[in-house]
């Protein structure tokens, strides 16, 4: 079969080691006669993978003892529910940082619980895009806490700085950079993400909450979104997402094999500094996010010639280069290069993208 490197936005590649692992267990688990996934989750066996996922994930990101770390039901969308209902009281301001479609979406769907307040976004200057400096925020002291999503994935917009809220609690919806990068998770109350960009597929979302955000679950809470009752039963309250968390503890061990989250990091930034000074140095292609807030994750570009797109598009999958299409709103390409990419697919884009330029400029 011919090599192809897979683009999407997610759900997303995962690492082809992973994959192999989990084909060969696919039928017959680890002698059970049985897949995985056919298993109760409250078996032995299957508990101890859980408890295997959960360990690796507290060892690859250092989670301190004073968070639990969830894993539940309902992507990114469920936690723009989840976090206010957790978090606030009727009546409440939380503080909303609005970079992009995700973080906008976080603000429609908060406004359904609390006061959702746009404190701060985007300035575009000569049609470069970047993050408004946190002087020029607006922010609130009494906030119930501050929202914002670090890496955007439609506009290809990273904010790599932790904002500082003076003490109000931050929650960052991390989906599509988790595990790319070291952080500090002291600095959050609440970080969450849904898997399928650098965890595993769709269909499982992670949640990891300080212990001081527990029990202020609103009355009106469903139990799936409630972290206190999540946590009491480790994320086994209903029935949990079974072969998705079996995937992710895989990615996780994988990661933990290349040498963790230090490691994957040295390696996304090579991959995205090959690319962007691909585009950057070829007047064929453009990208207008300031270098400052370019994501690793996610890479959009537009040809000179847009009447050349669906000609990239359609040569470009005919190399076995696939999802580059942008998203609809902004239009372009993207390439969306998170953790399972190898450089080698970046390298393959990228002498394309060349050629391409060469035939057509």
């Amino acid at each position: 079969m011919a090599v192809t490197y897979n683009f999407s936005a997610g759900p997303a590649m995962l690492p082809t080691d992973v994959m192999l692992k989990a084909q060969q267990e696919f039928i017959n688990w680890q002698g059970q006669g049985c897949s995985v996934m056919e298993m109760s989750h409250r078996s032995k066996a299957y508990i101890e993978v859980t408890e295997r996922a959960t360990h690796n994930l507290r060892k690859l990101l250092a989670v301190p003892d004073d968070y639990q770390v969830l894993f539940t039901h309902g992507g990114g969308r469920g936690q723009f529910s989840a976090v206010p209902l957790n978090l606030s009281a009727a009546g409440d301001h939380a503080d909303h940082l609005v970079t992009g479609s995700w973080s906008k979406g976080a603000v429609n769907e908060a406004n359904n619980y609390l006061t959702a307040d746009v404190v701060g976004g985007i300035d575009v200057v000569d049609g470069i895009t970047q993050v408004q400096p946190q002087s020029q925020w607006n922010l609130n002291e009494k906030a119930a806490y501050f929202h914002y999503c670090p890496n955007e994935t439609v506009e290809g917009i990273e904010i790599n700085e932790v904002p500082d809220t003076q003490g109000v609690p931050i929650v960052a919806d991390m989906s599509s950079n988790i595990l790319s990068k070291q952080i500090d998770v002291n600095n959050y109350a609440v970080i969450y993400g849904g898997a399928q960009k650098n965890i595993g597929p769709s269909g499982l979302s992670v949640v990891i909450v300080h212990n001081s955000m527990l029990d202020k679950a609103r009355i009106e809470t469903p139990s799936i979104l409630n972290y206190s009752l999540i946590a009491k039963h480790d994320s086994m309250y209903n029935t949990p997402p079974t072969f998705a968390w079996y995937l992710a503890g895989l990615v996780f061990e994988w990661l933990l094999d290349l040498g963790g989250v230090a490691e994957i990091e040295k390696r996304n930034k090579e991959k995205s500094d090959l690319l962007y000074q691909a585009i950057d140095n070829n007047d064929f292609y453009s990208n207008s996010v300031a270098v400052q807030n370019r994501s690793r994750m996610n890479v959009p570009f537009h040809l000179a010639d847009t009447k050349l797109d669906a000609l990239f598009l359609q040569e470009s999958e005919a190399a076995g280069l696939k999802a580059l299409k942008g998203h609809r709103i902004v239009g372009g390409m993207r390439a969306s290069i998170y953790n399972a990419m190898p450089i080698e697919g970046v390298k393959a884009l990228i002498e394309f993208m060349n050629d391409f330029a060469k035939r057509n400029g």
